[in-house]
């Protein structure tokens, strides 16, 4: 509550759950080479497998199957479609750590908020104010440096921040809670990853059974490395305003991008420096740009993004 006009303090524990999600969110590029031998596709059907399992149990905790069950057959479709989206994200995402392009996926999440945003241009008919047009424009004009001095553009980052920038558009258009949404996702592309899981196995292709204990935990824990800083998240969303949320976003692909360049020695040109920098550049303008809106109109008038922990 606001006493005498001064802003309110701060929920310290909900800082720390959106700090701990991000955090977590960061280590990724270290997680999934853990998993090696087995090819990004065996990763991601295993990713999908266990994290629907361990969230089909939250939501029994939860009993939160109501809200799945009370969906239409059109919410169905929707969550369906985003399930697609964000399968194909999760996949661009451990194909990018495998092939050591890490700095290229901190791009791509630097560059959601802004996609989100032509995303609600373009599709949702929403009219940008001067400084997110500004923003864009900008970063339109990174890529444009990125692409002209690697000799072609940053497909990877492109399809990491498009495909999530389309699920956001879809998670927007079914109200569900983020534990229901996210095993409804699971119920929808886990059987298919299940099969495919089997067929590996039964052929003789699949890694999971024949490298070990090691790597039997390592796979299964691909679902509450998953789910783990999504409930931390949705806990944190929950205790501390938007604007925070929103800043609190940028370590995920801050952590990202320094793995990629400290960890790995990705390669690092003058174009691409130029090109995060205008990036960084369009976000702080953004970012500025939510802060004062967030002044002018209540909390509950701006719509987050999605959970960044479904990547």
């Amino acid at each position: 509550m606001t006493v005498g006009g001064a802003a309110p303090e701060l929920d310290r524990r909900g800082v720390g759950l959106g700090i701990a999600a991000h955090l977590a969110w960061g280590l990724f590029p270290a997680f999934w080479p853990l998993l090696d031998p087995a090819g990004p596709v065996e990763v991601l059907a295993h990713r999908i497998v266990w994290t629907m399992v361990l969230m089909a149990g939250v939501l029994t905790l939860l009993r939160g199957w109501g809200a799945l069950r009370a969906l239409s057959g059109r919410g169905w479709l929707t969550v369906a479609a985003a399930a697609a989206f964000i399968t194909v994200n999760w996949g661009v995402f451990i194909y990018g750590v495998s092939i050591e392009r890490v700095v290229d996926i901190a791009l791509g999440y630097y560059m959601s908020p802004l996609v989100s945003v032509l995303l609600g241009v373009l599709v949702l008919r929403e009219r940008p104010d001067r400084a997110q047009v500004v923003a864009l424009g900008i970063a339109a004009l990174a890529v444009v440096v990125i692409s002209v001095g690697s000799g072609s553009p940053p497909w990877l980052g492109l399809a990491l921040a498009a495909s999530f920038g389309v699920y956001g558009l879809l998670k927007k258009k079914v109200a569900l809670p983020a534990t229901a949404s996210l095993t409804g996702e699971g119920l929808v592309v886990g059987p298919v990853a299940l099969a495919f899981v089997l067929f590996l196995q039964a052929t003789g292709q699949g890694t999971f059974t024949s490298l070990g204990g090691f790597h039997v935990a390592m796979m299964v824990l691909a679902g509450p490395v998953t789910a783990l800083p999504l409930l931390l998240y949705g806990a944190a969303a929950r205790l501390i305003p938007l604007t925070t949320l929103g800043t609190l976003m940028y370590l995920t692909p801050t952590m990202q991008f320094l793995w990629g360049v400290l960890v790995n020695g990705e390669a690092m040109p003058v174009s691409r420096w130029v090109g995060f920098g205008l990036v960084w550049i369009a976000l702080a303008i953004f970012t500025v740009d939510l802060v004062r809106a967030t002044r002018v109109r209540p909390e509950r008038e701006l719509v987050p993004t999605p959970e960044p922990g479904t990547r």
